[in-house]
């Protein structure tokens, strides 16, 4: 990869580890300040959050790769998503649970757990490392 795109990765990396922390930290601010609709809860700024620096992780991978590593957007990158994705999800799941009714808290529920699920066999199969 060359010195041009290793920058831009850098930079898209920036800007989505900084979004995504932001969206993170201050799901409800960040959100209204951006012009995105808000919502009553933080809980899908905060997933969006997740998934942005789940993205940025990604990409730092892949500007930190020589040879044939971890493709920061392959498997790897994968992996980075569907943890940050899964993890915060779950968290708002167990420390306040949105209000919906139980379908919805057992789709959500699925949701985290196989979305986490993907991403332990993907860690777990090594196919990352090619």
């Amino acid at each position: 990869m060359n010195a041009g795109h290793r920058r831009l990765l850098v930079i898209d990396a920036a800007v989505n580890l900084l979004l995504g922390l932001l969206l993170l930290l201050f799901p409800s601010g960040i959100a209204a300040w951006l012009g995105a609709p808000t919502a009553v809860s933080a809980f899908y700024p905060s997933i969006l959050g997740a998934v942005l620096f789940g993205i940025g992780l990604a990409l730092v991978l892949e500007v930190k790769r020589t040879g044939p590593g971890p493709r920061g957007l392959g498997t790897a990158g994968a992996i980075c998503i569907n943890f940050c994705g899964a993890g915060v999800l779950a968290a708002w799941l167990i420390a306040a649970p949105p209000a919906v009714p139980l379908r919805g808290q057992i789709l959500l529920w699925s949701i985290a757990i196989g979305v986490l699920a993907i991403g332990l066999v993907e860690l777990l199969s090594g196919a990352w490392r090619q």
